[in-house]
């Protein structure tokens, strides 16, 4: 295991300690700090890149279902292989395996990029491609997760987890809207170039680092057994067993707006009067950006004042707004009046998932983490492509995206439901 890596707290020249800004505080450590704002400017070209291959698959095929094939190839492989993945992270340093990643995506962006700039990209060139960063996400996503406790400790890991939700969300903010904007005016492979060249800032950042040597500390047992022990250890407790059951049934079935997000977009919603509303990309871009503002002020409330409040509470909370307001959303008569609804729906997402995640980071010994967070990746990920199946299907099938919306989210309600009468354990965490 790699030794945590934080380091001391910024004293002025006075002597005296300062107290940094509760909302803020994580970004005294200074490795932290270098993978923030690469991360920041990384995550604007991941979003970038998302709603253009999102557009762009659904520009070359007019279809839901290879919309959803897509979406469902992306997170196959974080299903198949992220539980191995928590294996390897806790058998090597989580710095380098980090790096590694970052650098392979690079790649995968540029080639999409050339594809579609020289006019020669088909259908499963996209599926391909999505099926190979979903195999970099499913090491690079419980990585990055794992590694955080390595850079801040455990004091200031809560606001760590959810600043660096705020930077994903800010990066939701700002990447599907440039990204509509963008693909509208010069086509998607500019979109696909620039989150190539995004990489660089995070990449750079790791490089900076200041690390201390690495020492393996793991016991190399065969890796089976050690697979085993991790799920053992969350099957056993109960928190964590209701916790990771919620996020599978929230991944299932929480997340078919994602998929069918275009199709809303260039179908559903149809805006009179502006101009530059006119076209679907536009749109798309502005409705998946004020899903992440509304995720990005939940983040920093959280970072703020979110330990005010019970971890129980905001994880029940989440469970119960969340999918109130995408059922909302679908009876939504205007494109107007989604763009809150999705804000809302944004707000309580991440306030269950990072409350979710800080819960299980915190209550888990470090030699275990990289495969606690690997479960939680899978299940929070690894399990979308059925989600995706279901998307296109049920669209296709009734001829209907907001129905298809409408019905799944029942079923996260249900869930929701169950959990605050038959668990109240989740609603006493702290």
């Amino acid at each position: 295991m790699q030794r945590t890596t934080t380091e001391p707290r910024a004293t002025p020249s006075g002597g005296g300690q300062t107290r940094p800004s509760r909302t803020f505080r994580a970004l005294q450590h200074r490795n932290f700090r270098l993978f923030f704002y690469g991360q920041l400017v990384s995550l604007i070209g991941t979003w970038m890149q998302s709603v253009a291959q999102q557009w762009l698959v659904y520009r070359i095929t007019d279809s839901p279902t290879k919309l959803g094939l897509v979406a469902a190839a992306g997170s196959l492989p974080v299903l198949l292989l992220s539980l191995w993945a928590g294996v390897l992270i806790d058998r090597l340093p989580k710095h380098k395996v980090i790096l590694a990643t970052q650098i392979a995506a690079m790649l995968l962006a540029f080639m999409l990029a050339g594809l579609v700039a020289f006019g020669v990209v088909q259908f499963w060139h996209v599926l391909v491609l999505a099926t190979l960063l979903g195999a970099i996400n499913a090491i690079d996503m419980p990585a990055r997760q794992a590694f955080t406790p390595e850079m801040v400790g455990k004091d200031d890991l809560p606001n760590a987890i959810a600043l660096n939700s705020s930077v994903f969300n800010a990066a939701r903010v700002v990447g599907p809207a440039v990204a509509g904007l963008l693909v509208a005016a010069v086509g998607e492979a500019t979109a696909f170039g620039i989150n190539g060249v995004s990489y660089l800032a995070v990449i750079a950042g790791l490089l900076l680092m200041r690390l201390p040597p690495y020492q393996d500390t793991a016991t190399h047992r065969a890796p089976m057994l050690e697979l085993i022990e991790g799920l053992r250890y969350v099957v056993h407790d109960p928190l964590k067993r209701v916790l990771i059951g919620a996020l599978v049934i929230h991944s299932i079935f929480g997340t078919l707006h994602i998929t069918l997000m275009p199709v809303f977009a260039k179908n559903v919603f149809v805006v009179e009067g502006w101009s530059f509303l006119h076209s679907g990309e536009a749109r798309l871009g502005l409705l998946m950006a004020s899903n992440g503002l509304g995720a990005l002020i939940g983040a920093m409330l959280i970072a703020g004042v979110g330990e005010r409040v019970p971890p129980g509470w905001r994880i029940t909370t989440g469970l119960l707004v969340y999918p109130l307001s995408f059922i909302l959303f679908s009876f939504a008569p205007s494109f107007w009046l989604a763009l809150p609804l999705l804000a809302v729906g944004g707000w309580s997402m991440i306030t269950l998932l990072a409350t979710t995640n800080t819960l299980l980071q915190t209550t888990t010994p470090d030699e275990l983490r990289g495969r606690v967070m690997s479960l939680y990746t899978m299940t929070l990920v690894g399990l979308m492509p059925f989600g995706h199946l279901l998307a296109g299907f049920l669209a296709d099938r009734f001829g209907s995206a907001p129905l298809a919306v409408r019905m799944a989210q029942l079923v996260v309600l249900a869930t929701a439901i169950a959990v605050f009468v038959l668990a109240p354990h989740v609603r006493r965490a702290r």
